[in-house]
């Protein structure tokens, strides 16, 4: 660490230099009071003494903390504190284990599986969405101000640009040229007004690089770049990786639409559609069943029992289904989804720690407390014999009408209060028995 910098901050010790940007150095500290480990980004003194644009980077630096610091989402890095110390300006965060950033991913020696590509643009989806709601736009999404922790989880970072908006209404601010011009909308380089929209171009963008190694608009020139972002067509993804579906590349389309009107409204359509495409390029393939099968079947199970025939018709067209062979790993004990599942033929047990606790029927459900909060899994389900399930998660629920969000989350709640039930008595027999 450099020796310009004491050893504390306010109350955190500084421990050593972790990386340098353009707006700060981080470091690895220490929280004594809570005792847990932060990052603490320190902006650098020598903008901060220059004459001309010394406040407009004091602005910048802190902004991060008054835009972030309204945000709590598992994929958006946290802001615990900031404040000045002997005139130093420095912002506490959470430190993210591992804290690789996309960038790495990007190159075509390096490239992710497909599938775990989809899964990363679905959590910034998601993450985006919510910043969104609160009125926060990003205006800087790019590879490196995404982090991935140890388990690949996904971390959004860097909000020192982020522009406040107001919630609920279609006003928007002429907010300049601000930004990564590799990264920025059609909008955001002609310095035009920019909404919410422009953050999922970005997205799309990284989503191409993750997908291919290469960007998707290349120029020797920030002039020819722009006139790229704003006019070119970017090359086929399908032609660049074997195994990127049409689904995928109308998906990425969409999110690098030039006019926003044919973009995604919301990170919640895109997730939406991006689960889908996670389920096409991960999961067996479907039998050739056809959607009025479907319908029946699940018409039958009790968990659909009082739903209207048009809002049963939303979930069969919305969910996954999903066969399974004898004895095949359904749920991974350990594993972060947000998946819920319905048996709609056969049977599951569910193990823990290689013991068999109970097994589900047809009718059945589980998966409830990955759905509800993203939890880690705290047993494994394995398929008894051939199985099939309707596979739902929360972005293909949010696109359903809300009469139907509403009865799904009434008959989902019922559910998960029965189970918490049947589980509270058996721990009780259990202990009765010791």
């Amino acid at each position: 660490m450099s020796e310009s910098f004491p050893s504390r901050l306010g109350k955190y010790e500084v421990l050593r230099e972790i990386s340098r940007g353009s707006m700060g150095t981080v470091y690895f500290g220490h929280d004594p009071y809570i005792d847990r480990a932060v990052a603490i980004k320190v902006a650098h003194p020598e903008q901060l003494q220059d004459e001309e644009s010394g406040e407009r980077y004091r602005k910048m630096f802190f902004n991060e903390a008054h835009m972030a610091g309204r945000l709590t989402h598992p994929n958006i890095v946290a802001i615990y504190d900031a404040g000045v110390d002997a005139d130093i300006c420095y912002i506490v965060m959470e430190f993210v284990e591992g804290g690789q950033t996309l960038k790495p991913y990007c190159r075509p020696d390096n490239l992710l599986p497909l599938g775990k590509v989809v899964e990363i643009a679905f959590k910034c989806a998601k993450a985006l969405d919510y910043a969104h709601r609160q009125g926060v736009i990003h205006r800087d999404i790019k590879p490196t101000n995404i982090l991935l922790t140890t388990d690949m989880d996904v971390k959004i970072a860097d909000f020192s640009i982020a522009h406040m908006t107001q919630v609920d209404t279609s006003e928007t601010l002429p907010l300049g040229l601000v930004g990564s011009p590799r990264y920025m909308s059609p909008e955001q380089v002609c310095e035009d007004y920019v909404t919410h929209q422009t953050d999922l171009f970005s997205l799309g963008v990284v989503i191409f690089e993750l997908l291919s190694g290469r960007h998707p608009f290349v120029a020797d020139s920030f002039s020819r770049l722009v006139q790229s972002i704003v006019n070119d067509v970017p090359p086929k993804l399908t032609e660049l990786r074997r195994g990127v579906t049409e689904e995928l590349q109308r998906i990425v389309e969409k999110a690098m639409a030039k006019d926003c009107a044919q973009r995604y409204l919301t990170g919640g359509e895109l997730a939406a559609d991006l689960a889908r495409a996670f389920n096409t390029l991960l999961e067996a393939p479907e039998e050739n069943i056809s959607e009025q099968e479907k319908f029946v079947a699940a018409r039958q199970l009790e968990f659909f029992h009082g739903f209207p025939e048009g809002e049963l018709w939303e979930i069969v067209r919305a969910g996954h289904w999903s066969d399974y062979r004898d004895r095949e790993e359904i749920i991974v004990e350990g594993d972060i989804d947000d998946s819920f599942f319905i048996i709609v033929d056969g049977e599951v047990a569910v193990m823990k720690n290689g013991r068999e606790l109970r097994k589900l029927h047809a009718g059945d459900c589980f998966g409830e407390m990955g759905y509800l909060a993203k939890t880690r899994r705290t047993a494994t389900i394995v398929a008894l014999g051939a199985t099939t399930l309707l596979k739902l998660n929360s972005a293909v629920i949010s696109q359903a009408s809300m009469n139907c969000q509403v009865r799904f989350l009434k008959v989902f709640l019922r559910t998960l209060i029965h189970r918490l039930s049947l589980t509270t008595e058996q721990v009780s027999r259990d202990r009765t028995k010791e």
